[in-house]
């Protein structure tokens, strides 16, 4: 996951701390020392402590498609092993604050989309049917209206209106919404044990 590190006017400095939190990354700040909890983006020890960043949109993915869906971007080329993190065996969390979801991927590439509400807010968490390392938390209210995102053969298609959309960026590619474009909200990638170690209280996605 990625947060902004702006907070209050101040841009923050954090490092590793070195110990983990609930077998997760923890982080310290140059300004005033504080631990905070990498997952959670919030100061757990020290005089930050309950201050919180604001997380952003971000996904783990392949070199390839990422590089498919944005084709200039660039990366520090540094030799390194192959990744042991594989989608298939990882869940999609939906962190709204007030109310959170977990989606774990194997029920999703089994029943298609999470059509779902979080906090208020109703959310479709997508996988690509094209691909299997593409994912998506779209924001499905256009308008006035309220969409139920599902998968017909490699479309992802409305079922309200059957305008097909493009599920790397949520773009109406034809149909009665043609040009409109569904926002992309945060969400990331956790093994199941963690998400229920830093989520316990957050709605798990059966299909």
């Amino acid at each position: 996951m990625v947060h902004r590190r702006d907070l209050n006017g101040e841009v923050l400095v954090l490092g590793n701390q070195g110990a983990l939190l609930g077998n997760a990354m923890t982080w310290w700040d140059h300004g005033t020392g504080s631990v905070w909890s990498q997952p959670l983006g919030e100061a757990v020890m020290g005089p930050r402590t309950g201050d919180r960043l604001e997380l952003m949109a971000a996904q783990l993915t392949s070199w390839g498609t990422w590089k498919e869906d944005n084709p200039t971007t660039v990366a520090l080329d540094a030799p390194a092993r192959g990744s042991g993190f594989r989608l298939e065996s990882m869940t999609i969390v939906v962190d709204f604050g007030d109310e959170s979801g977990v989606y774990p991927v194997s029920i999703l590439t089994e029943h298609g989309p999470a059509n779902d509400l979080i906090a208020g807010v109703p959310i479709a968490v997508v996988l690509d049917p094209k691909t299997t390392d593409r994912w998506k938390v779209f924001h499905r209210r256009v308008g006035d209206q309220i969409l139920t995102l599902s998968v017909s053969g490699d479309d992802l298609v409305d079922l309200e209106t059957g305008t097909i959309w493009d599920p790397s960026n949520g773009r109406a590619l034809s149909g009665r919404l043609s040009g409109e474009i569904l926002d992309v909200l945060p969400g990331f990638t956790s093994f199941e044990k963690d998400a229920r170690t830093f989520w316990p209280d957050a709605k798990v996605w059966q299909g």
